[in-house]
């Protein structure tokens, strides 16, 4: 018996092997097919797909045999290997020197007697390991077969790049996953301790312009309503981000509950003491939902303040409407607003992205609220789309997956 050669590549081919994350992988039926196959084409009793460790051969795929390896030093596989791009064929392993003393070709069960291994080769030139097919007596692959054996090889090495670019994507996720939850406890931190300094900001603006009002002209007065907007500003910016990252499990389907959809509405429009001349027109039938209605809320609340702010009519006008089929409840808020610009009606659901323009009373946008909205509504199974004229109208339409309950 001679020993397989180490290739030269040793040491770059097992950091590939070993990147791969294959070895000592359960069982996979897309691999098992295709050694089926092989061993199908070949007319043979044993295929394998085998992956040749430091000192180990290890099978992620076997036909026709139970057990999943062997040493390196016995291994047909290891010296394919050394041929990346060629077949290697052995008629009968009892009449080559390099096999003739094998123990695997001695053996008196299952002897390898015909063996045709082609290398399972990846885009840097490493030799893995192999598809092979193995049988108990000398046998001659035709033309036919042979190519048949390289093609299925080929489509083993094309699993084997899906299968790691699954396994990056998996570890991406999951990291971008534990980030996110980083993400957000630091929102939730920052918010907590950042909430009640603005408070104090505001009520100190509030005392001063109380006690020192005779003592502060114009300006100064204007100082402090200054400050006070921005402390407002800011500690709306910052529950806007806490809800935001807390949109996850605030559509949790565990929060469905029963309630009609005028109700709903009157509960939100008494949230915002409309001052201004405004008409809301609810649906006209009042459907009776089940879903989470806590998120319906919030979806409901930032389209409909969004119409009221980014409205320059002295009329306000909002429409509402409201229908179902047998698996979604489907929602529109119509306004008579400024509208937005064709070319930022793909921008406005991402997150801090807003439209330049400022609101009814000259306040510019976080780029917040319709990225939370659009965030709840994907969680709640549904989609929303933007339909607008600058000038005249603005129209948000979305849905909402029905509960299964």
């Amino acid at each position: 018996m001679i020993k397989p050669e180490i290739p030269k590549n040793e040491s770059v081919r097992l950091k590939a092997l070993k990147n791969l994350g294959i070895v000592d992988s359960k069982a996979e039926k897309e691999f098992d097919d295709l050694a089926s196959l092989a061993a199908y084409i070949c007319d043979v009793p044993i295929a394998l797909i085998s992956f040749l460790e430091e000192e180990r051969q290890w099978f992620k795929s076997t036909i026709g045999i139970n057990f999943c390896d062997t040493t390196r030093e016995v291994s047909f596989c290891a010296h394919a290997i050394n041929q990346p791009q060629e077949l290697m064929i052995v008629e009968d392993a009892r009449k080559d020197p390099r096999f003739a003393k094998n123990p695997l070709t001695l053996s008196t069960e299952q002897p390898v007697i015909f063996y045709a291994g082609m290398p399972l080769t990846d885009k840097n030139g490493n030799s893995l390991g192999t598809l092979c097919v193995i049988d108990h007596q000398p046998r001659i692959l035709n033309d036919r077969q042979k190519i048949a054996l390289k093609t299925i090889t080929n489509q083993v090495i094309n699993l084997l790049e899906i299968r790691s670019k699954n396994n990056n994507l998996k570890a991406i996720e999951k990291e971008l996953r534990l980030r996110n939850e980083l993400l957000k406890d630091f929102a939730g931190v920052v918010s907590h301790d950042m909430k009640m300094p603005l408070t104090n900001m505001i009520i100190t603006a509030d005392i001063l312009k109380e006690k020192y009002s005779n003592q502060l002209d114009d300006k100064g007065k204007e100082y402090l309503q200054y400050m006070k907007q921005s402390s407002f500003s800011l500690s709306d910016y910052i529950s806007k981000i806490l809800t935001y990252y807390e949109s996850d499990k605030l559509s949790d389907q565990k929060h469905n509950e029963s309630f009609d959809i005028h109700h709903l509405l009157e509960e939100i429009v008494d949230l915002f003491n409309i001052q201004e001349d405004c008409d809301i027109n609810f649906p006209d039938e009042n459907i009776e939902l089940n879903c989470n209605r806590v998120a319906l809320e919030q979806i409901l609340l930032n389209l409909i303040g969004n119409s009221l702010k980014y409205n320059d009519k002295k009329k306000i006008e909002i429409s509402i409407n409201c229908h179902q089929d047998d698996s979604f409840y489907y929602f529109t808020v119509t306004d008579n607003g400024m509208g937005i610009p064709e070319n930022k009606q793909k921008e406005i659901f991402k997150l801090f992205s807003t439209v330049t323009q400022l609101d009814r009373n000259g306040n510019k946008g976080n780029g917040i609220g319709l990225s939370t909205v659009k965030k709840l509504i994907m969680n709640l199974g549904g989609d929303i789309e933007v339909n607008s004229n600058v000038g005249e109208k603005t129209s948000f339409s979305f849905s909402i997956k029905k509960s299964n309950e």
